[in-house]
């Protein structure tokens, strides 16, 4: 998405692109061999059902951050992002049921621990006091969401999953709500925080599926 052009340069929107572009998802070797053709099996299901753990659960990030309230005026772009990630909630779980039991790998009550301490992450930025973090956090899901959805639609047409487009609010709807938001430097420094933090969380993720991986052999 050209920054310039839209007159984002500068915003709270375009600080959490550049995040996205150093230290999202789509920059981890393991992403991306999920959404090669090529990809195993096994790891789009181990994928999945980690997502499945982090993401798949109701109150999720977006839903905690809505109802915490910590930026009032967040709730409507916030109550949108909710009503989309619904939606995307439910795929995960029907691609998760298409995709049959977790497959066997050794350390698994290590694995179940460390995805606890994943989503427990997440939700302690969902429920911050400090205005704007929470927002950042819920903005960078959305925009890494996109990435994530790129594994999805390889483990949907891999196990025989319809993939609906997606209700997300656009991403030029998300931009124009950041933009507003964060017009203060407090709060872009807020969502600087929230939004780094979130990506460390799914680094982890996705250091954990990488390493489950070569445990698999």
């Amino acid at each position: 998405m050209n920054i310039a052009s839209h007159g984002w340069h500068g915003s709270a929107w375009e600080m959490l692109v550049r995040l996205s572009d150093a230290d999202g998802s789509a920059t981890h070797p393991h992403v991306l061999r999920l959404a090669d053709p090529r990809s195993s099996h096994r790891d789009l299901a181990d994928a999945v059902h980690a997502l499945c753990a982090v993401h798949g659960r109701h109150p999720g990030l977006i839903d905690a951050a809505l109802f915490h309230g910590a930026q009032p005026d967040a709730y409507a772009w916030l109550d949108g992002v909710a009503a989309g990630f619904a939606e995307e909630r439910a795929l995960l779980a029907q691609i998760a049921a298409a995709a049959g039991p977790l497959p066997s790998t050794p350390g698994q009550a290590e694995t179940e621990a460390a995805l606890v301490g994943v989503r427990h992450a997440i939700e302690m930025l969902a429920g911050s006091d400090r205005t704007g973090c929470a927002t950042g956090a819920a903005a960078m899901l959305a925009i890494d969401w996109l990435t994530i959805r790129s594994v999805l639609a390889r483990a949907a047409d891999r196990f025989g999953v319809a993939l609906p487009v997606t209700a997300l609010p656009s991403q030029a709807e998300t931009a124009t709500a950041i933009v507003d938001l964060g017009a203060s430097a407090a709060i872009e420094r807020a969502m600087n925080f929230g939004g780094r933090q979130l990506l460390a969380q799914h680094r982890g993720l996705w250091d954990l599926l990488e390493a489950r991986s070569s445990a698999r052999g």
